[in-house]
């Protein structure tokens, strides 16, 4: 237990080790405090207490595979080294590309058959593509896979779609006729950070935080779960980082009260089943002067995300984005999720030395978890347990 004050580094530390010990809420200058605070294995003992207290020595992960369907994208974001312009002769210029529904089909076909369980879809905004291409690639997987968990499209994608559909769409529309055709569940991108400040600076053509909102909103009261996310190190300040996550706590209180109100059933309203902070990686973007995180401050964010949101269950590193060393570390800094298999991951190579196929198999994944003394589990995509031989690795794996 992390009370008695002569342990402490920081004396000031003292009321939000007891507060936290007590189960109590911290507030944004708390937050502050521990963003200043040089005490950092204080920090990493109070987030490993939150950890424990919800799940023990517990490590989950998954078998999944990222599909990146198209890298075009009508955003200009300062931040991401993904995007491609459109080019106007057509596609098919450059290193653009997008794929066709039967490649995402076999990619999924194929990612299932080697034991994976989810399929994460995310992609740029394209400017030609149809709704119903979306609609097409949800039937496709779903047709035929139809075991495997479906988790697409970022906020930023649906608000895309009710803008491209026609006739136009609202949000509700758009999520309700996405689940038809095969949607399960929604990833946390495209939130950044919800600071008007930062959005006008990094990326102001992007939808903001009110619209990121709004789809999450109307996803938890049709009962369809998601993630969210924060994208730190960049031009934000710590006071933005915490403001991101409260607002995140805020919105999760909401959902998970009106689920508390809801009779059970396949349509109960739903909420946010983790958070995933993500690390800003400079290379390649517009903003790759920035020198980007330490892993001190990897540390850091992940450990005081879980002590602020208090009310979402899980704390994922992303291992592709912190590295599987520092994602193993954080098992011990209040992160319980490592992610999954992965395999292919279009959107950052970390530090500039990595190639789009980004995979650990399960075996490696298993002993990284177990090194950090804890207990390797495989979940499904809402985090309820897998008990089977451990033989699926991923493709290739």
């Amino acid at each position: 237990m992390v009370t008695a004050r002569q342990e402490l580094l920081d004396q000031s530390l003292a009321p939000i080790c007891e507060k936290v010990a007590a189960g109590q809420r911290l507030t944004h200058a708390e937050g502050l405090r521990l963003f200043a605070t040089r005490d950092i294995f204080t920090l990493g003992r109070l987030a490993n207490l939150v950890r424990e207290r919800l799940h023990g020595r517990k490590a989950f992960y998954n078998v999944n595979r990222h599909i990146n369907y198209t890298n075009y994208c009508v955003l200009r974001c300062k931040f991401c080294s993904f995007y491609r312009s459109y080019p106007r002769g057509g596609a098919g210029a450059g290193d653009g590309y997008e794929m066709s529904i039967e490649e995402i089909v076999e990619t999924a076909a194929r990612a299932a058959e080697a034991g994976a369980t989810e399929v994460h879809i995310v992609g740029g905004l394209h400017p030609r593509l149809p709704f119903s291409y979306y609609l097409d690639m949800c039937r496709g997987i779903r047709e035929r896979c139809p075991e495997l968990h479906i988790k697409a499209f970022t906020a930023i994608e649906i608000v895309h779609f009710a803008r491209i559909a026609r006739p136009r769409r609202s949000i509700a529309e758009v999520l309700c006729a996405l689940r038809e055709a095969g949607l399960d569940s929604l990833p946390g991108g495209g939130a950044e950070i919800f600071d008007d400040r930062v959005h006008d600076e990094a990326f102001q053509a992007k939808v903001g935080e009110r619209h990121w909102f709004d789809v999450h909103r109307v996803a938890h009261d049709l009962g369809i779960p998601s993630n969210a996310t924060m994208l730190y190190g960049h031009i934000e300040t710590p006071a933005e980082r915490l403001n991101h996550l409260i607002k995140l706590r805020e919105h999760q209180d909401r959902s998970l009260a009106a689920r508390a109100a809801a009779d059970a059933g396949p349509r109960r309203p739903a909420a946010f089943n983790c958070c995933v902070p993500l690390s800003f990686i400079p290379e390649g973007s517009a903003l790759g002067h920035l020198p980007g995180p330490s892993g001190l401050d990897d540390l850091r964010t992940l450990a005081i995300t879980r002590l602020m949101l208090d009310n979402i269950p899980h704390i994922k590193a992303f291992w592709i984005m912190q590295t599987p060393k520092l994602a193993q570390v954080a098992l011990n800094w209040g992160v319980d999720d490592f992610d999954g298999t992965v395999v292919w991951y279009d959107i950052t190579r970390r530090e500039g030395r990595g190639t789009n196929r980004q995979e650990l198999s399960v075996d490696q994944i298993r002993r990284l978890i177990r090194e950090a003394g804890c207990v390797p589990i495989e979940r499904d995509s809402l985090y309820r347990e897998l008990h089977r031989p451990v033989a699926a690795g991923g493709e290739g794996g």
